[in-house]
Parts: structure tokens; sequence; C-alpha cells
């Protein structure tokens, strides 16, 4: 299977997205069923994005082209453990070692594991050398070499499994969002996107901001009402009683809309309904702290991503800035 034929098959994968025919919405269905957190609208959402972002045939062509892809290239089994935190998370991984040519054993998460196997069984049926390509396995042995997304406590043990071998290894992620005051309610409405797509769940997703002191924070609460809806999602409002309460019962100041609550905490990350904010004074040192943070995979604002953007990655912003093709393409 040449370099030109699995292109033709991830523009067909695009199609079949846009298609929508009966199979697909059942499968879509079933992944809703098995995990709560997938709800239809950000099941549709990561798979626009996928379409939109990653399956365009002059992208493709231009991501291959900079990497002087050739049908000589591959020839290694790239064992992929995959997380589950939110939709398709670990399909930017799975597509650099399907292009590369490269065969690969998939680990999935069991919080997403019916959305992949679908593809892979389409793939399979337009052309059946991709089954020659692509496996799954819950055991990763015999691999040349290892991408493993997880969390900090995960990637100890993964550390451990695959030293032996070429590995990129993931650790826990987040993003932060710098406001200057003057925002827009257009991009106040944006960075609510940041924030609450997906649940918050992404690494990619807003989970601390920072603003000037004497910052209103009525604007941006108002501006999270586009996602009161929460509220009447079992599992996130278990999350939003449980946060409301510690606040409550350790006498932590808080705002809240009725579905987020804004707590001020120095830390980077925080729980689910819950999103942390610092004051800042001097914008320009804060930048320079943000870029020597291991923790953040994306700065909103301050000369960073523009309001709204993070759930659009490309095919080159690559998981914390470590080239997956360039690795694939070194082995």
């Amino acid at each position: 299977m040449n370099l030109k034929n699995r292109v033709k098959l991830l523009v067909q994968l695009s199609e079949y997205f846009k298609e929508n025919n009966e199979e697909w919405q059942d499968i879509k269905a079933r992944a809703a069923i098995h995990n709560g957190w997938f709800i239809p609208d950000f099941i549709e959402l990561a798979l626009q994005q996928i379409q939109s972002r990653f399956l365009q045939q002059d992208l493709l062509d231009k991501w291959t082209a900079h990497y002087h892809l050739d049908d000589n290239i591959g020839g290694k089994t790239i064992g992929l453990v995959m997380a589950g935190n939110i939709p398709l998370v670990g399909f930017h991984d799975f597509l650099c070692a399907f292009i590369s040519g490269h065969k690969q054993t998939i680990k999935l998460s069991s919080k997403d594991d019916v959305l992949l196997k679908h593809i892979v069984q389409k793939l399979n049926e337009w052309n059946p050398e991709t089954g020659t390509h692509i496996s799954f396995s819950e055991m990763l042995k015999g691999c040349d070499a290892y991408i493993a997304t997880g969390t900090n406590n995960s990637a100890k043990y993964f550390e451990q499994y695959f030293s032996k071998y070429p590995n990129i290894i993931r650790r826990n992620r987040t993003s932060v969002a710098v406001l200057s005051g003057n925002e827009t309610e257009t991009e106040l409405l944006k960075l609510s996107d940041d924030v609450h797509q997906y649940f918050g769940l992404g690494c990619r997703n807003v989970t601390k901001i920072y603003v000037p002191k004497g910052y209103d924070f009525v604007p941006l609460l108002k501006a999270f009402d586009r996602y009161k809806y929460f509220i009447d999602h079992n599992k996130f409002k278990n999350n939003f009683d449980y946060q409301l309460s510690m606040a409550l019962m350790n006498n932590v100041y808080y705002m809240t809309n009725g579905t987020t609550l804004l707590i001020e905490n120095e830390s980077v990350f925080s729980p689910i309904s819950q999103l942390n904010y610092s004051y800042y004074s001097d914008a320009e040192l804060l930048s320079k702290t943000l870029r020597n943070d291991p923790n953040l995979q994306c700065v909103v604002g301050l000369n960073g991503l523009e309001f709204g953007q993070v759930q659009c990655p490309g095919l080159t912003d690559y998981a914390d800035g470590e080239d997956t093709m360039q690795f694939l393409l070194g082995l």
C-alpha cells in the first residue's frame, strides 16, 4: 500500500464522515452510550475537527511533502498506547503511524474503544492491505518503538516498560489563558468554548486563567452561560456539587453562574466544573513563566493562540511540541 493509496484512503474516510450513513450513526450512538462523557455533540465536534483539519487532500499533500515521504519509508512496528479522555484523542498518533508507512499495534483505552475500531474496519473494507498494517491488542510486545499517552503515574510505568526502545511518552498537560480585561463579548464566548468543550477533559482545554488586578468577572461568567446545560448532565453535576461543597466546607471564596466555579488557585490544573484564576501585574514576566512551564500544552492570549482555537489543532500541531512524524521517520 503506497503513499498515494494511503492518502486516498484517508480522503475516503473524510467523505465517509460527511455521508453520515446509518451504520456510522449507530457506531457514534454506541460510543456515546459506552462513555457518558462522550455526548453526541462532542463526538461530532471531534469528528468535524479531524475531517476538516486532518483528512483534506490538500492538507495531507502539503504535510507529506514537507517530510519528503515516499514509498520506501516504513517497515517498523509502532506500539501505540492511547488515552480516552475525549473522543478519538489518539487519532493523530494513528494518522502519523499510518501515513508514515509503519505498521502499528494499538492498545485502546477502555473509555474510547468504539470509534477507532470501526474506522479501521472501514479502511480494511476499502483496502484489505490495511489489515496487515493495523492491529489492536491489550498487550504491546515485540514493537520497534512506542508512543504512549497517559497520566503522570502511568508514564512511570511506560518508562519502565519501554525504556529500551525509541519512545515518546506523554504525561498530564493542560492549557491556560491570559486575559487583558479588554476582551470582546465574542472573544469571551470563544474562551468559554476553550474551557468547556469536551467538559474540559482535554489537555488542550483551558483550566486556568490569568487576569489583571481589578478584573470584572461578570461578563466572563455570562459568557459561560452557553454551557449551562452541563448541569443537567449527571456526571458533570456530581463533580460540580462536590467541588461546590468543598469550597463551602473550607470557606473558600468562589464565583459561579450555577454551572462553572471560579476559584483563585495557583495550580494550572483544575477539577471538572472548576476554573482556576490568578491575578498578574507584569505581562512580560508572566509570558516568560508560562513559556517555561512543562505542564502546559497551549497558552491562549498574550501572543499565544487566539480564543476559540485550542481544540482546532492542525496536522503539524504535535502534542507536547514533539514532532511525532519526525520521530517515526527517524527510526
